[in-house]
């Protein structure tokens, strides 16, 4: 009896084993449908957990290079990067949408660890290396910036820096020639400033080549985005193994499943993780480690995260395939 009982046991650790791998091996899976009620297309658009940069930003405050690449001396010297800013300029391209630049046209970044009100700059020492300090003097606002906005902070060594919105002001040693953003989501808690003091867009180019990356986002770090930069959710509702959907009917209003992907049109992501899931209606959808994904229609823009934490039952995904803010 007791060698018949270990037998059994072996046999569900073996069935066990065969059901984990069978979700990541990147076959399709059959349509299901949990035990649950649909979400409604009518529920509000949360701003959802606030994550603490955490790690991350001590990531970027120290190794600020690892996102920026090379720190050679820039086009037109390392004094390049130093000095007031003067004439402020704003500059638009396809992945950051509009963003401050000095009169010379270096990139200029705020730090999340950072405060407005009372302005207060944390990045010293090291940091300020990596990431110099705009003095406050001789700053002039230009279109689509509130010269009331531009304001100053007294920094620890008792120098002025420039604030915009109440955010200290930076560029980044990493660029190396103006016009460059290689400090955009560096650690998840430096970004591009935009004109209104607050993070530029998205540091993930839309790319028509890709179909699933990753973004670092200043709340909640590494999240996958869609092709467009878009951010991607999981349902709590959902389950993982065996895949199940729990969002039907007037749930689609609201959320829009990601169609299954190419595995070799990825970026940042394991794609072994990567699946696809026969969904009630015959169409097929994208599933990270067993998780199948949607986008928000509440997203307007890349970068937008509007659907992070939604009724405590929609969370955008990390790199790793977890509900990210968790």
């Amino acid at each position: 009896m007791e060698k018949r009982r270990h037998i059994a046991f072996a046999g569900v650790s073996v069935a066990m084993v065969l059901l984990t791998a069978a979700c990541g091996s990147g076959k399709d899976n059959t349509a299901g449908s949990a035990d649950v009620q649909p979400a409604g297309g009518s529920q509000t658009v949360g701003a959802g957990a606030s994550a603490s940069a955490g790690a991350g930003a001590a990531a970027g405050a120290s190794g600020g290079y690892q996102a920026g690449g090379g720190t050679g001396a820039a086009a037109g010297g390392e004094s390049g990067r130093t000095g007031p800013a003067k004439r402020l300029a704003v500059k638009e391209n396809a992945a950051l949408g509009s963003f401050v630049t000095d009169s010379k046209g270096w990139t200029l970044y705020r730090f999340d660890e950072d405060t407005p009100k009372p302005a207060k700059s944390t990045c010293n020492d090291d940091c300020a290396t990596k990431w110099p300090a705009v003095p406050a003097d001789d700053a002039a606002a230009t279109a689509g910036i509130d010269a009331g906005e531009l304001g100053s902070v007294t920094r620890s060594d008792g120098t002025k820096q420039l604030t915009l919105a109440g955010w200290p002001v930076y560029r980044f040693a990493g660029d190396t020639k103006p016009g460059d953003t290689k400090g955009q989501g560096v650690g998840g808690t430096w970004n591009a400033l935009a004109p209104d003091g607050k993070p530029a867009g998205t540091s993930a180019a839309a790319d028509d080549s890709l179909q699933l990356m990753v973004n670092s986002n200043a709340e909640l770090g590494k999240i996958i985005v869609n092709g467009k930069g878009m951010t991607v959710y999981r349902f709590d509702k959902d389950s993982a193994w065996p895949m199940k959907t729990g969002c039907l009917g007037a749930c689609l209003d609201t959320w829009k499943p990601v169609k299954a992907v190419d595995t070799t049109k990825v970026a940042g992501v394991d794609a072994a993780k990567v699946t696809s899931f026969k969904r009630p209606d015959g169409t097929r959808q994208a599933a990270f480690d067993c998780w199948l994904l949607y986008t928000f229609t509440g997203d307007k823009k890349p970068g937008d995260i509007n659907g992070q934490g939604v009724k405590g039952t929609w969370f955008a995904v990390t790199d790793k395939g977890k509900k990210a803010g968790q």
